[in-house]
């Protein structure tokens, strides 16, 4: 099962698209976790939360425990400013250095651009988001 970080934005339909592909992320998270250490900038999956609806997609997916539903804390929102800042830091190194994740460099640049257009618009929009994970 392929592992993939998909971003949530607060409320109901933000009015934009906030589809990210999110696979060659969720693939490398080790890797990017490590760089945004070295570039002193909050891991991606530093902006996750689990909330009940994305549990309620796990279960549906053949992932977790129907339990860990009820007992979930309220989802947490990040402010897309923040998350930007991290991405863009990301997005600068591996532009520089694209050998620096081998022949997995271009794909995760790809998703990294797909998160800094939807953060932008969330950001001018002054929502917030968060990442989710779903197992395909």
């Amino acid at each position: 099962m392929a592992a993939c970080l998909y971003i949530v934005v607060e409320g109901d339909d933000p009015g934009y698209d906030i589809f990210v592909n999110g696979q060659a992320l969720a693939r490398n998270e080790d890797a990017l976790e490590r760089l945004a250490h070295r570039l002193h900038v909050r891991p991606l999956l530093e902006y996750f939360s689990a909330d009940e609806n994305s549990m309620a997609l796990l279960l549906e997916q053949g992932a977790g425990n129907p339990e860990w539903a009820h007992h979930l804390p309220g989802p947490q929102w990040f402010s897309a400013s923040e998350g930007l800042h991290s991405v863009s830091a990301l997005i600068d190194f591996l532009a520089a250095d694209p050998a620096a994740l081998g022949s997995e460099t271009h794909p995760v640049l790809g998703e990294l651009r797909e998160y800094e257009r939807v953060l932008r618009k969330t950001a001018h929009r002054g929502l917030r988001w968060h990442i989710a994970v779903s197992w395909r």
